[in-house]
């Protein structure tokens, strides 16, 4: 049986703040557009069908474009998180809300996803039910929250806790990638510059040597020497080292206990350790105090934050605390009992359990961990430009070094 045509319905009604709004939806009948203005927090006066095409004297619809296989940035949906928050809050209705976001978007891929979604609510989706549909960039814990928020007709409010969160959380992955990729780039430009010298400079210097018919130092046959090999194997290495790395990263997205084992080590690493474990604890701590802030119950929200914990020791600690506080323990004592957690941020909860402000204080947590990688970061930055110049100065200063003895020896005879 074909699915009703959906109809052209003119509403007038007031928010939740008490003003006055009214717009053009599509429904199959008139319940169902009594349910959607209800679900976005309207309360309706009037509500008539029409004739005539959709219009509306606050906002005009926006034609959903077809989404892109372009990549969209958590940056951008942090952005429209916030975005959709700011208006919600000032009153906008969702549907005018999303019409504008879709106009801020222009022409990017954005624009096409946020065009589906704001076609499904119209159809009378719920606004979770919708982003569920686009689990690439909405995920559980998003689309979770969303629902708590609309049942519980606090969806402003809770689209600017998870605005905040997901900013708090891509500031801190940029903190730690850049303190991971620092010492990564300088290494890799002095790979580039290495090889450069290897490949170019010393044969030139070799062809020089052999003019002179003397026989050159230990260290200059040597790098001489490795300068052959690695002109006459270099695309044999290029080509190990690129599947080297296809497989590493094959292995990596393929095999969890391969990934699981590394993430753990990764913890146990003498100077970056710390500071992923640091990390691992702000985001698991603002991900658990998000859930129980929105009202979602202890035990489930444990079971969440498992999935987005983002490392395999938390993931498995917050499985184990879910079971403990099941089995009628305190929050504190299963996280103590784990050995996961720091006495202070354990100390931290039994405080925020005993106040009944355990969303505040595991935000507070957070922050602390998060000011942690700050210094982390900025003291580890400050370590290791001395160490890595003093790397690179002994690596291609001992290749100048053992190129110009032959040249020095020969001064001296002269």
């Amino acid at each position: 049986m074909p699915a009703p045509e959906p109809k052209h319905f003119r509403w007038e009604g007031l928010d939740r703040h008490g003003q006055p709004q009214r717009g053009v939806l599509q429904a199959s009948d008139e319940a169902q557009a009594r349910a959607q203005l209800r679900r976005q927090g309207l309360r309706v006066a009037r509500l008539r069908r029409e004739a005539g095409s959709v219009g509306s004297s606050t906002a005009t619809p926006v034609t959903p474009r077809k989404p892109s296989r372009a990549r969209i940035s958590d940056k951008q949906i942090a952005l429209f998180t916030r975005q959709l928050a700011t208006m919600l809050q000032a009153g906008l209705p969702l549907l005018q809300s999303l019409d504008i976001a879709i106009r801020g978007a222009g022409q990017g891929p954005l624009a096409g996803l946020l065009g589906e979604v704001r076609q499904q609510v119209s159809r009378g989706d719920s606004l979770h039910a919708a982003l569920q549909r686009h689990p690439r960039h909405f995920d559980g814990l998003f689309c979770n929250l969303v629902r708590a928020a609309e049942e519980a007709g606090m969806l402003d409010s809770m689209l600017e806790r998870i605005a905040l969160y997901r900013e708090k959380s891509l500031a801190l992955r940029g903190k730690v990638r850049a303190a991971l990729a620092y010492p990564g780039a300088v290494v890799l430009v002095a790979i580039v510059v290495t090889a450069v010298i290897m490949l170019w400079v010393v044969p030139a210097f070799e062809q020089m040597f052999q003019q002179f018919g003397a026989e050159l130092p230990l260290p200059t046959r040597i790098v001489m020497a490795l300068a052959r090999m690695l002109g006459r194997y270099w695309p044999v290495l290029l080509l190990g080292l690129a599947v080297s790395g296809l497989l590493a990263l094959h292995a990596w997205r393929r095999y969890p206990a391969l990934r699981a084992r590394a993430q753990r080590l990764s913890l146990s690493l003498p100077i970056f350790g710390r500071l992923l474990r640091q990390a691992a604890l702000a985001r698991w701590s603002r991900t658990f105090g998000t859930l129980f802030g929105a009202g979602i119950a202890l035990v489930e929200a444990l079971e969440t934050v498992a999935g987005a914990a983002g490392n395999v020791v938390f993931a498995e600690a917050s499985l184990a605390v879910r079971d403990a506080v099941r089995n009628g323990a305190s929050l504190h004592g299963a996280m103590q009992a784990t050995g996961v957690f720091p006495d202070l941020a354990v100390q931290m909860t039994a405080v925020g359990e005993e106040a009944g402000a355990l969303d505040a204080m595991l935000g507070k947590i957070a922050e602390l961990n998060e000011r942690e990688v700050d210094e982390a970061v900025s003291a580890l930055t400050s370590l290791m430009e001395p160490v890595i110049m003093a790397v690179l100065g002994v690596v291609i200063g001992g290749l100048v070094v053992a190129m110009y003895l032959p040249v020095f020896r020969m001064g001296a005879v002269v």
